[in-house]
């Protein structure tokens, strides 16, 4: 089943100095693009978190943040001086301001890079447990992208059976119809004259015939089906073919409604439209 690029991820663990978390997110996008949240003392371990992504990961826009939380008591991680410091330095700032501002809260100063001493923490033990958590979060996030990837394959196969019902019903329908506007012609060629060149009637109903015949175009919806079909049950990224059956799916569509000479067809016709935009709009979230 194919895999949405629509979900979220959390992961946290605890160690003797505090709390790990990892947060994903990932919404649609043409290509993979990903954006990291990282404390300063981690941003250098950037590049193994993006190549572990590419690795699972082949489209979509994912935003990760890592949040550090020290146990209470662990006070060597926080670099004091530079808090005053920088406590300092926003007053200074806010006296050449007019009016108020914002007042700044605890979690907001301890942000600050500089202000939570993380080398104060055995360096290779942090990174190992932010990467061991990374990927605790990125296997949630897959498997949340698959439970929505199924969610929407049972979407999009629900509108496949309806239009593989709205193929069946042009193609019962078709003969009759054109049986009946063969029928039409006769009669009103009959009314224009009573001698009729029976060549010239001939050639009418060969073009009504060639007008009408849907079955080539039929045909080509029905063969798009089965691969459409083939590529939602493949494991592989398959959002992009998709969209490009779709794209044929729709052209398909068009020519039958140009060519409907008959109520039937017509709403037949707009229905395939239909659904075919209801997939399309699912379509756009699958990886």
């Amino acid at each position: 089943m194919p895999r949405s690029m629509t979900a979220f991820a959390s992961a946290s663990a605890k160690y003797p100095w505090g709390t790990l978390t990892w947060e994903l997110r990932s919404i649609n996008q043409r290509f993979l693009e990903a954006t990291f949240r990282l404390p300063e003392t981690l941003r250098h371990l950037e590049i193994d978190y993006r190549e572990k992504l590419r690795r699972l990961i082949q489209r979509g826009k994912v935003d990760g943040s890592l949040r550090i939380e020290f146990a209470q008591g662990h006070n060597s991680a926080i670099n004091l001086e530079n808090a005053r410091q920088y406590l300092a330095a926003c007053q200074e700032i806010q006296q050449l301001m007019p009016g108020s501002t914002a007042p700044l809260s605890p979690s907001d100063v301890l942000r600050v890079p500089g202000i939570m001493r993380e080398d104060s923490i055995d360096s290779e033990a942090l990174q190992a447990a932010t990467l061991e958590v990374y990927d605790s979060a990125l296997q949630k996030l897959i498997e949340a992208r698959s439970r929505e990837g199924e969610r929407l394959a049972a979407f999009i196969t629900e509108r496949l059976e309806k239009i593989n019902l709205e193929v069946a019903n042009i193609r019962a329908v078709l003969p009759q119809i054109m049986a009946q506007q063969q029928q039409k012609l006769r009669d009103k060629l009959a009314q224009i004259s009573a001698q009729l060149d029976q060549g010239r009637l001939e050639q009418e109903l060969l073009y009504l015939a060639n007008k009408g015949d849907a079955d080539e175009e039929l045909d080509r919806l029905e063969t798009h089906l089965k691969e459409f079909y083939r590529a939602l049950n493949s494991t592989a990224p398959v959002g992009r073919r998709l969209d490009f059956l779709l794209q044929e799916f729709n052209r398909e569509a068009n020519t039958l409604s140009s060519k409907s000479q008959a109520a039937t067809t017509t709403h037949s016709a707009v229905e395939l439209k239909v659904l075919i935009e209801q997939i399309r709009e699912q379509v756009q979230n699958l990886e």
